[in-house]
């Protein structure tokens, strides 16, 4: 298959607002595509490479100047392979290889392809090709149900080898895939929610109420002597937190598979800033590992326990599930309270915020494990509405701020795969460091600039609160942030993990 087709896919998919057509094309893309090119393509459509991270920043590739080809001639497979040699590309004459591979990659490929390129190097395809898509697409193609689709990718961790499942043995392919210790699955999501007493009212008061803590949200695998640590987006980083791998070997198992929390504790044993736990979750393995030297240690708090030597608990319930955590793991599990009434859980809920919490998790206790996805099973209760937005740009300070970037632009996700939508602005909550960072950060990011704004590819997730959303015709979306201000930069998420124009649409009055 030529690289060109899947660039014609790509445009077609852009050009139209239809979830049908997308689906459609893409299946018909996916179904034409090699055996040895299926998982590549999967992985573009879906804006990843499955060689990971390949040390090729935008800036690098916007500073070529190769002129394009005037015909296709570069199959997928040729793409690939410049992509894994990248991959492996280090050491003393590295800058220079990888100039070398990415000008003859440049140097073969036409304007449209170069376009394509650039998108999916930096991160940019924003086509409306988002997994969830992809999936159903994988589905058409290859004549399965998209339930089995989905399950198979939560189990597998990666849509690429769902697909090569699917194109190869069907429907019976797909329900082989069991939870395997030692491999990821995705994690199962929270959604916002509005109040206490009518999340206690929807679940009919059949509910887990936990702390809703601060931390960074690990999975971990244990099997006999072996345990692997996977931050939320399902990275190893196992080397640089020896702590947490010694704590899961005390544990009286054989094999588990334990959802938590990891956070960096005063010795109050009040929890640290969030920054502080982040800060051991270093991309770089030598410099995780170099901080797991340090006294700043992390402590586990599990709350979910999805596999309990050679048993599988996904399909469980919670409270299964639940006595599996604490029967394993009981000094490291969040405490719980289980089913508790409305006075018990108003003062469990002040209790978390005096202990320096963000809130509380309301889970029902009757809901089975749903990988990968955000639903009302779960929802998370704070004082204010906090939401996961795109940084799109920041306008210069004046004032005290002159001379640093200050008044962030915010976007919301479109949940269709578009460009993020501006919803708002905001500087408040922006201390001077969080001023130093972004005039240093942001400059990295960008992609344009006027007199007044430096405007970002969407890279960056930040936590923002609210007290509310509003209509309003000053943004694309229709609404307006109402008393937005900066509570963290979230480094362990992705921008396809940021919110959705939907979810702040359902916080209109009414919505």
């Amino acid at each position: 298959m030529l690289l060109s087709q899947v660039v014609q896919a790509s445009q077609t998919v852009r050009a139209t607002t239809s979830r049908k057509i997308k689906i459609k094309t893409l299946a018909e893309l996916l179904a034409e595509a090699a055996p040895d090119e299926l998982a590549q393509v999967v992985a573009w459509v879906s804006g990843e490479l499955p060689q990971g991270r390949i040390g090729t920043g935008w800036r690098t590739l916007t500073a070529m100047r190769v002129p394009p080809a005037t015909e296709s001639s570069l199959s997928v497979g040729a793409v690939d392979a410049v992509f894994g040699e990248l991959a492996t590309v280090n050491g003393s004459g590295s800058t220079a290889r990888r100039k070398e591979l990415l000008t003859g990659l440049f140097a073969a490929a036409t304007a449209d392809e170069h376009e394509f390129l650039l998108r999916l190097l930096t991160g940019e395809m924003r086509q409306g090709a988002l997994t969830a898509i992809v999936a159903e697409a994988v589905a058409q193609a290859f004549d399965v149900p998209i339930a089995a689709v989905r399950r198979a990718h939560m189990l597998s961790g990666k849509l690429p080898v769902t697909a090569l499942a699917a194109r190869s043995g069907g429907l019976e392919a797909l329900e082989a895939f069991r939870l395997e210790v030692g491999r990821p699955i995705q994690p199962m999501l929270a959604s916002p929610g509005a109040a206490l007493d009518a999340a206690l009212t929807e679940f009919d008061g059949d509910v887990s109420i936990e702390h809703k803590m601060d931390g960074a949200r690990i999975q971990v695998h244990r099997n006999g002597d072996e345990v692997r640590v996977f931050t939320r987006t399902l990275r190893d980083i196992t080397s640089g937190v020896p702590e947490l791998v010694g704590r899961v070997l005390e544990l009286d198992c054989t094999s588990v598979v334990l959802d938590g929390e990891t956070l960096a504790l005063e010795d109050s044993g009040r929890p640290r800033p969030f920054q502080e736990t982040m800060s051991r979750f270093a991309a770089d393995p030598a410099v995780a590992e170099a901080n797991s030297t340090r006294e700043l240690l992390l402590h586990p708090y599990f709350f979910d326990c999805l596999h309990l030597d050679g048993v599988d608990l996904l399909d469980a319930p919670l409270r299964e599930r639940r006595a599996a955590l604490t029967k394993v793991a009981g000094p490291l599990s969040i405490p719980a309270l289980i089913a508790p009434d409305e006075e018990a859980a108003a003062e469990y809920f002040d209790g978390a915020l005096a202990a320096g919490h963000e809130g509380i998790m309301i889970k029902s206790l009757s809901a089975p494990y749903a990988a990968g996805r955000r639903g009302r099973a779960w929802q998370k209760i704070k004082p204010t509405h906090t939401l996961d937005l795109v940084v799109l740009g920041a306008e210069w300070g004046y004032g005290r701020r002159t001379g640093y970037l200050s008044n962030l632009h915010l976007g919301a996700r479109d949940p269709e795969g578009g460009d993020p939508i501006m919803v708002g602005k905001t500087f408040k909550g922006l201390t001077d460091a969080l001023l130093h960072w972004q005039t240093a950060e942001f400059p990295r990011h960008e992609r344009d600039r006027d007199e007044h704004t430096v405007y970002l590819y969407p890279e960056l997730v930040v936590e923002i609160a609210i007290d509310g959303v509003q209509t309003s015709p000053r943004y694309p979306g229709g609404i307006a942030l109402r008393f937005a201000r900066v509570i963290r930069y979230r480094p362990d998420k992705e921008p396809a993990e940021a919110d959705t124009i939907t979810t702040l649409r359902s916080l209109l009055p009414g919505g």
